[in-house]
């Protein structure tokens, strides 16, 4: 092993003692008398099984069998959820099959930050992440189950589905992905237009045009968003059955891994002989695995938020720090969009996760020997699916990538480190994804122009008050302040005043997320500025120096000069309409950024 890897697990192992303890004594002590339902007394267990059919309900009166909890966030509205509308029939066949049994225990909802991106719902969307995790916890709260399978993808949905499963982490847990849409248009095409549009250079019906091309059928956006650092992750930390995260939606194979999903779970299971619970998977070795292969593909800044609030979930104390040590030692392996111009199934065609985890194994920058939905053992997951006669079976994956480009060895790394920073100076603490950053963009040094508000920034550009060097400062833009939506409105401008030769950087509470591209960007800063962070001191004409290579966020003002400035006031009215109202006591409740921005932080510390 990686003497670095090594190091962060062995301390987050130390910071973590005392709270995954009393996590795993509280997950082992609901586990102990089999299967919840033999416990419930008559009139209950007669409500839980009133709406099945005979066959069913005799075999949930036999202890022997498996009652398996779906828990699903279809919708027909979200290209990646719909072909999760055909899963429960499919799952609960396939249980059938074995004597098992599949309810669907709930749904949770699922909402697109690229439907909401620039209006007011987007900062519904973290927030949403919280109404996910206590969505699952009602569906498995009845404790009729004794195995539950997730059904999620997207951006806030997975982390959600992670949170409230690991609050039952007695329970075997399979996610079970539906997969990437087929390729539209090239990326690059995609951004092209975007940013000719925000010069006024393409119409609006040429960026319709070019969107749809992009965004076309079911199946996760083909970019390597949230969403597919999602599958990516899942896979890694052996919560996915061995290479199921990138195929296609409505196709043999998928059908094929779907059915056996189902079966998987109910091997794990107290009646199996073999119990395997999802809190006994997710561990500190495994969330280091996760952190190692989000630095290795260059994946979303939204897991510097997820991560740290799943590990919350399963007792562990992960930090931003260990995160970015980590990204010193691990080589960036893949190029996919923003990173590249590859999309996700050109990543899959290349090699994808049996090459990606093989490399990042054989180097030592994995731990293999931990607990996977697929037995023991991370090797297992160098193998990928195929189907022979009809029938699933896994092979292994190659061991050349069929395309550098794309996806690399350790050997021949696209970078020896995989680009993310933590941001640290007078300003506060956040993260920057230097990835998708070429070098020369990533130290900019220049006045500040302070804004509030996405369109500000947009009008100004317009206008033509920004043909400059400049920091845009975006404040009150964090967990507390208004939700922290992502900000992508913003992009193609800045984008166009890089292009011309500006330097041009972003300093925001706020997020970008798995889009975040070729502005250097120090994101997720805290203290925020609704809770009196620097932020919201900052002034016009500030010279700001925002160092990616360094990772430091300093601002040149006489420090007694800065300290006796009142701090601004955050917009008011901004938190009221399309159900923003709703969601006030979540947003009191937000941690900090670096915790996780989670409504649950000040709960889970009872576990201490």
């Amino acid at each position: 092993m990686h003497p670095r890897v090594l190091e962060v697990t062995e301390r987050l192992i130390a910071r973590s003692r005392a709270t995954r303890q009393a996590y795993l004594a509280l997950i082992r002590d609901a586990a102990s008398d089999g299967p919840q339902r033999g416990k419930l007394q008559c009139a209950n267990f007669a409500h839980g099984v009133a709406g099945c059919g005979a066959d069913d309900k005799h075999s949930l009166r036999m202890m022997n069998a498996a009652n398996v909890a779906i828990v699903s966030s279809y919708n027909d509205m979200l290209s990646a959820h719909q072909p999760y509308e055909v899963f429960p029939e499919q799952i609960k066949r396939a249980l059938r099959e074995i004597g098992s049994v599949g309810q669907f225990a709930g749904g949770t909802p699922a909402m697109c930050d690229g439907v909401t991106q620039g209006e007011a719902g987007m900062e519904l969307s973290l927030p949403s992440r919280e109404v996910i995790a206590l969505s699952t916890a009602v569906a498995l709260s009845h404790n009729m189950f004794d195995a539950a399978l997730m059904l999620g993808i997207c951006d806030k949905i997975v982390p959600g589905l992670m949170m409230g499963a690991l609050r039952f982490g007695h329970l075997p847990t399979l996610f079970v992905p539906g997969g990437p849409m087929v390729s539209g248009i090239s990326n690059k095409q995609k951004a092209d237009v975007r940013q000719r549009y925000a010069e006024g250079k393409a119409s609006r019906e040429e960026l319709l045009e070019s969107e749809m091309k992009s965004y076309h059928s079911p199946g996760t956006c083909t970019f390597y968003g949230t969403a597919n650092t999602n599958q990516l992750l899942m896979e890694v930390m052996g919560l996915h059955l061995p290479g199921a995260s990138f195929v296609n939606p409505n196709t043999p194979l998928r059908d094929a891994l779907t059915h056996e999903a189902a079966q998987q779970v109910t091997r794990l299971t107290k009646q199996s002989g073999n119990f395997m619970p999802i809190g006994e998977i997710v561990d500190e070795r495994v969330l280091v695995n996760s952190i190692v292969a989000l630095h290795a593909t260059g994946g979303s800044t939204n897991h510097t938020l997820h991560m740290p609030a799943i590990a919350q979930a399963a007792g562990i104390q992960l930090t931003w720090q260990d995160m970015a040590d980590l990204s010193e030692v691990v080589p960036t392996l893949s190029h996919v969009y923003p990173n590249g111009k590859a999309d996700i199934n050109h990543f899959q065609a290349a090699g994808g996760m049996s090459f990606l985890i093989r490399e990042l194994l054989e180097a030592g920058l994995l731990h293999e020997d931990v607990n996977t939905v697929a037995g023991r053992g991370l090797r297992r997951y160098t193998q990928e699916p195929f189907l022979d006669n009809g029938k699933l079976v896994w092979r292994d994956g190659p061991i050349e990538s069929l395309d550098e480009n794309i996806l690399r060895p350790v050997a021949r790394a696209f970078s020896p480190e995989g680009g993310l920073r933590v941001m640290e100076g007078n300003l506060g603490r956040g993260v920057m994804k230097v990835s998708a950053v070429a070098p020369e963009h990533q130290i900019v040094e220049a006045p500040a122009v302070v804004f509030q508000d996405q369109q500000d920034l947009a009008d100004a550009f317009k206008a033509g008050l920004l043909e400059k060097d400049f920091v845009a400062v975006m404040r009150f833009q964090g967990p507390r302040s208004n939700g922290m939506p992502e900000l992508h409105k913003m992009t193609p401008f800045l984008g166009v005043l890089q292009d011309r030769g500006f330097k041009v950087a972003l300093v925001t509470d706020g997020r970008m997320s798995g889009a975040s591209g070729k502005i250097p960007a120090a994101i997720h800063v805290s203290p925020e500025a609704q809770v009196g962070g620097a932020l919201a001191r900052v002034v016009d004409g500030d010279i700001i120096r925002v160092d990616g290579v360094k990772g430091t966020l300093e601002l040149k003002v006489d420090a007694a000069e800065f300290a006796a400035r009142e701090p601004a006031k955050g917009l008011l009215g901004n938190n009221v309409g399309t159900g923003r109202e709703l969601f006030a006591f979540m947003r009191m409740a937000f941690s900090s950024a670096e915790q996780g921005a989670s409504a649950f932080t000040s709960a889970l510390e009872t576990l201490k």
